[in-house]
């Protein structure tokens, strides 16, 4: 089954077609604002944070004291199972303005159990630079559960991280420094010589825009719009710029991660001629402990005596004569063909790459 998934997957990139400029490349500017706040999640059935999270404590005294209530605090700390501190994250997307809503992902900051049935108060969520966008709040939706009782316990998925749908409410515009009406710039989001070459001769295919896209680098290529151009047919020219197709130039990458035993094959992996011999070597060592009783009627005490049993097993296999492959389809069946596991894979990857035969990049995780 493992190398069957292998094969689905490299046929599933080399079946692949061209591509729009939007799915691969974004407008400079366009990309969002990420925001943070520190909020309050209530309403937690006993799965809040302990008395042993200070801030959680000083949190909730602190927002009471805005509400003109001053609890005491001894009495206060038994009563802290329903609120967990959480923070609150969420990316604004570009052009937004204020009164859109925007999802937002909370998670737990102390040590609550579960944020299941929760509901955030009112957070503010700010940019880097200290601007304020917006006020967050709204139930939370975890997804999952986690029931425990007498000490028995059953859940589903993470509980202690939810989501918040159209939590937060803008409260100013999203500027953008973009100029359309002059020029734009289009980054890549996996910088290339080719594709970024592919893109420009692409746009200058276009009407109108003949000759007015050039590859800077292989993460940018600008695009300065015809002299007059108004704000309008800017944004109509960007529109059919990210419309175009272009096909995406990917370097040969073999992944493999160790710790699960996955293999993934990119759609430009190439093997030439090899011979692979793969055997598996199973070495088994077993300690056999017993007890050794003195003869009747001597002076003699009890030992204890520890005797190792060591077994080996070598699988033997036969040598494959891996061909010449053009296609990942070609590669997967000269694989298949030397019947190993995908773990095995992993050693012969590793010595094809050394022996010069794979004719990729090969990244171990």
């Amino acid at each position: 089954m493992a190398r069957r998934i292998i094969l689905l997957l490299a046929l599933a990139i080399t079946g692949a077609s061209a591509d729009r400029i939007k799915d691969i490349a974004t407008i400079e500017g366009s990309g969002g604002i990420q925001v943070v706040g520190y909020g309050l999640v209530t309403g937690l059935n006993n799965t809040g944070d302990s008395p042993r999270s200070n801030f959680t404590i000083q949190s909730v005294l602190n927002m009471l004291k805005r509400f003109g209530i001053t609890p005491q605090q001894n009495i206060f700390l038994q009563r802290t199972q329903n609120v967990a501190a959480v923070m609150v994250t969420a990316t604004i997307p570009a052009f937004a303005r204020a009164g859109t809503k925007v999802d937002v992902t909370v998670s737990s900051l102390g040590d609550a159990r579960s944020l299941q049935g929760g509901t955030l108060i009112m957070t503010p969520l700010v940019a880097t630079d200290g601007t304020v966008y917006g006020m967050a709040q709204g139930p939370v939706s975890v997804g999952g559960y986690d029931v425990s009782s007498l000490g028995s316990r059953s859940g589903k998925n993470m509980t202690n991280t939810g989501r918040v749908p159209a939590g937060l409410l803008l409260e100013r515009n999203v500027e953008n420094s973009t100029k359309v009406s002059s020029e734009v710039r289009i980054v890549l989001n996996h910088p290339d010589y080719t594709t970024a070459t592919r893109i420009a001769t692409a746009i200058n295919a276009l009407e109108g825009l003949t000759n007015t896209a050039q590859a800077l680098d292989p993460a940018t290529v600008v695009v300065r719009f015809p002299t007059g151009t108004t704000q309008a047919q800017a944004i109509e020219y960007i529109s059919r710029i990210e419309s175009a197709e272009v096909s995406v130039d990917v370097a040969g990458k073999v992944v493999i991660n160790e710790r699960t035993g996955t293999v993934v094959v990119g759609g430009n992996v190439r093997l030439l001629p090899a011979v692979v011999a793969h055997g598996g070597l199973e070495i088994e060592i077993q300690q056999l402990n017993t007890v050794v009783q003195p003869a009747p009627f001597t002076i003699g005490t009890t030992a204890r005596v520890s005797n190792a049993f060591v077994r080996t097993q070598e699988q033997s296999n036969p040598a494959v004569a891996l061909p010449a492959t053009a296609t990942v389809q070609d590669l997967a069946n000269a694989l298949n063909s030397l019947k190993v596991s995908p773990r095995d894979l992993v050693a012969i990857f590793q010595a094809l790459k050394q022996a010069g035969s794979l004719q990729a990049e090969l990244i171990i995780q």
